[in-house]
């Protein structure tokens, strides 16, 4: 719990602790580093409204905490300011239209080329916490505050702007006019009156409608408003169950995540790759063959997602994604001969996938760019 019976320090002594949070913010790797209260009431209202259409689909964990999502209070008592940090991802040399575009490789989302973003930011928030409460000590504040890096219900995304760190754009990504959205974000829960920011980042998204029309199943319901059961990210990492046939041919060669709506924005023109080692892909997943990983036993699959966003969904589920993408290859005898050979111990939920894939490839049908929204 935060505590915020202490006696409030001077403006001027906390505009000094903004401005050297900012410095301590770059100087641990963060690309940006803003501050904002906690009035988040519009973007409440708005999660309410997306709730109760059932845009979530299972992720009941949207909904489970009521107001503690939008109200940070709530969340962690005594917090009146967030300050929000943003952190890039895109790695270099990455070539995200080429991979997609051959139907031999599998499309990995950028984020989780490399390792676990959750662990290398919530340490470098860690680290800026610290250096805030060295700083409240040698001036006598009582300071208290908490990290977050997708850990919790927090709308990291409408703080993010608030901040001034970007613009939510009409595909639910944080926009920034100078480095696109390839970023991450994370947060620290304060009681310190520390100056907000005001943003500088109006949102520039103006009459363009690329991110929309590009979407593979359709999945924008409108500008700003994503049904995720539409989602590629969400059918290949959220869902536990079977991918829905209509979705399957869409989802092409995507077998964990979907960038199209990043890749097509016009703002990422001015993304910087990132110089994070962490980041960077690891065992050619940024272009791996399906066949290869498909092959992979349960073993190599654990050994070789240790400490990847990945290892979250399983083996089970990896091979599901993997059969479908393979489903939607050009017919080959090896593609043939791995999923043939994988039936006898496949899991019911793989072996739907798999047998799915086998009739496709046997029809001779190609793959389809999109489908589109019945209506």
């Amino acid at each position: 719990m935060i505590n915020s019976a202490s006696p409030q320090p001077s403006q001027e002594t906390m505009a000094d602790l903004a401005a050297q949070i900012r410095q301590w913010g770059r100087e641990l790797g963060f690309q940006q580093v803003g501050i904002t209260d906690c009035n988040l009431q519009q973007h409440g209202e708005r999660l309410r409204a997306w709730l109760d259409a059932g845009y979530q689909g299972d992720m009941e964990w949207m909904g489970a905490h009521g107001e503690k999502r939008w109200r940070p209070e709530l969340l962690e008592e005594g917090t009146i300011r967030v300050i929000s940090a943003r952190l890039d991802y895109l790695p270099p040399d990455t070539q995200p239209v080429q991979v997609l575009k051959d139907a031999s490789k599998a499309y990995v989302s950028r984020y989780a080329n490399g390792r676990d973003y959750h662990k290398l930011i919530r340490k470098r928030l860690a680290q800026l916490a610290q250096q805030i409460d060295r700083y409240c000590e040698a001036h006598d504040i009582a300071s208290g505050g908490r990290a977050f890096t997708d850990s919790a219900p927090v709308m990291e995304r409408a703080l993010a702007e608030k901040a001034g760190l970007g613009w939510i754009g009409k595909n639910c990504m944080v926009i920034n006019s100078q480095a696109g959205s390839w970023f991450f974000l994370g947060e620290i829960y304060t009681n310190l009156p520390l100056p907000v920011d005001v943003s500088e980042q109006p949102n520039q998204c103006g009459e363009c409608t690329a991110c929309l029309k590009v979407c593979p199943t359709d999945a924008f319901v409108d500008a700003y408003t994503l049904d995720a059961r539409r989602c590629i990210s969400y059918l290949t990492i959220e869902n536990k169950g079977a991918i829905p046939e209509e979705f399957r041919e869409a989802m092409g060669n995507r077998v964990f995540g979907c960038d199209d709506c990043q890749i097509i924005c016009p703002w990422n023109k001015f993304a910087t790759p990132t110089d994070e080692k962490d980041f960077h892909p690891r065992h050619g997943l940024d272009s791996g063959a399906l066949v290869d990983l498909f092959r992979w036993p349960e073993e190599e699959f654990l050994k070789k997602t240790e400490g990847s966003a990945i290892r979250r969904i399983g083996f089970e589920r990896w091979q599901r994604n993997l059969a479908v993408a393979l489903g939607n290859a050009d017919p080959a005898p090896e593609i043939f001969e791995v999923l043939e050979s994988s039936l006898e111990a496949a899991t019911p939920l793989v072996a739907e996938h798999v047998e799915w894939a086998l009739a496709r490839l046997r029809s001779g049908r190609r793959r389809k760019r999109k489908i589109k929204r019945d209506s």
